[in-house]
């Protein structure tokens, strides 16, 4: 058996105006993330944590912000795709751990909803996706409220 491990790490600041889409679903807010695209933080660490399990670069590489059919796109396009990369190597997502960093939203009312629908989008059990919230406690640009970060980690195998 091969076994792949990849990590995913992004960030994005508020941007008062926008839809705030944590996970592929959307918080009641003010302001949401600046971005080219929908700016799914978590969504994208997902996307980069694949990308690297396959040795496949990142996601500016495949989707890159100068191209303006990604303008506003939905990430979900972006974490499809490198399932579909992933696929083609022979690879298949055995699981995925997420942490999203920040002090506002509030995620844990919203944890399992984001839970199964990142299970959805990679055709996973939704025993196989684990999304974690923490804060910085108040330190630093996360602290300050400044913007979102999120992290993952998946294992990929290929029997």
């Amino acid at each position: 058996m091969d076994l792949r491990v990849g990590q995913g790490i992004d960030f994005h600041k508020f941007e008062y105006g926008r839809k705030l889409i944590i996970g592929g679903v959307e918080f009641d807010s003010p302001y949401g993330l600046k971005g080219h695209s929908d700016a799914d933080v978590l969504l994208h660490a997902i996307t980069d944590a694949i990308l690297g399990a396959i040795g496949e670069g990142d996601i500016g590489q495949h989707f890159p912000d100068t191209d303006m059919k990604f303008k506003d796109a939905d990430s979900k396009i972006f974490l499809e795709k490198a399932k579909e990369l992933a696929e083609e190597k022979g690879y298949q997502i055995s699981n995925i751990d997420a942490t999203i960093i920040c002090e506002k939203p509030k995620i844990n009312p919203k944890k399992d909803i984001i839970r199964e629908n990142v299970a959805i989008i990679l055709g996973l059990e939704k025993e196989r996706v684990n999304i974690k919230a923490t804060t910085t406690e108040k330190m630093g640009f996360l602290g300050r409220s400044e913007g979102i970060c999120a992290m993952a980690i998946t294992s990929l195998i290929k029997d």
